[in-house]
């Protein structure tokens, strides 16, 4: 569920995998598994996630727990 919320926010930045990984300061391989919900971020992924794609935390996970 999270996965599909960064997945959506990136592409609505225009931003490949690799250029999100590196704003976010973590391994391509890593973003594809988040966004195919294989992992779950930390806390602090989480929030360097959210930096890199200009979003609020607490907006994307509403979104996650109105899907829920």
């Amino acid at each position: 569920m999270i996965g599909e919320e960064i997945r959506k926010a990136r592409q609505n930045k225009g931003m490949t995998q690799e250029k999100l990984a590196f704003e976010a300061g973590i391994s391509r391989n890593y973003v594809s598994l988040l966004e195919l919900n294989q992992k779950s971020p930390t806390v602090d992924v989480w929030l360097r996630i959210c930096d890199a794609l200009d979003v609020s935390a607490a907006g994307m996970i509403k979104r996650v727990q109105r899907k829920r």
